[in-house]
């Protein structure tokens, strides 16, 4: 089983969204090719260049995060959230009534989406360091962490595997792709996320 895949932003291809509103480009799923009703998380960027609804998704949970753009006001439940600021990711309910108005202008955010009884989610934020990525961990938990790492802005190098990637370029690692910890030089900015399934207990 292949563990670890470079997944190159110019090869992704635009998608309409849910609710025909605008359009979106894949990073990743799982399982691999799942559609919108069968995906256990979901990692994409979507172009938006215009407010209105949200598609709803039951049962799932949602982290999202301004990339470019003068950010947008998200009405969550009847709740208002304003997002001005880039890279700072939000969470929600999927399933909650969410409307969008842009605050200035068009924007590229980065969604991730989790089944709520299946998967849960980190979303962490690098910027102009050099961090860990998780290796093979021990315990009950061990050979369970995916981890996916999306580049937002200027570069990130993994020197373990010999990749470089650029802007929105993104790694997958998938359980127990490396043993130890290996070092991820980040130049900009770079999401980090890991995957976590639920139920690890005794099959």
């Amino acid at each position: 089983m292949e563990t670890t895949q470079v997944l190159r932003a110019a090869d992704r291809k635009a998608t309409p969204w849910k609710n025909g509103g605008g359009v979106t480009r894949e990073i990743a799923a799982s399982p691999a090719g799942a559609g919108l009703e069968t995906f256990d998380w979901r990692v994409s960027l979507a172009d938006v260049a215009k407010g209105g609804p949200f598609s709803s998704f039951p049962g799932v949970d949602r982290v999202i995060t301004v990339v470019e753009g003068p950010g947008m006001a998200l009405t969550v439940d009847g709740v208002t959230y304003e997002l001005a600021d880039r890279f700072r990711p939000f969470a929600f309910p999927g399933d909650a009534v969410t409307n969008c108005r842009l605050l200035g202008g068009a924007i590229v955010d980065f969604n991730v989406m989790t089944r709520r009884d299946s998967v849960s989610a980190r979303v962490g934020i690098v910027r102009e360091a050099r961090t860990e990525l998780p290796g093979a961990t021990a315990g009950p938990a061990a050979g369970t962490t995916t981890t996916l790492v999306v580049v937002l802005e200027g570069t990130a190098t993994l020197p373990a595997l010999g990749v470089t990637l650029t802007r929105l370029d993104a790694l997958l690692l998938k359980p127990d792709a490396f043993a130890p910890p290996q070092p991820l030089t980040v130049s900009g900015t770079t999401a980090v996320v890991t995957f976590e399934p639920l139920d690890i207990g005794p099959r």
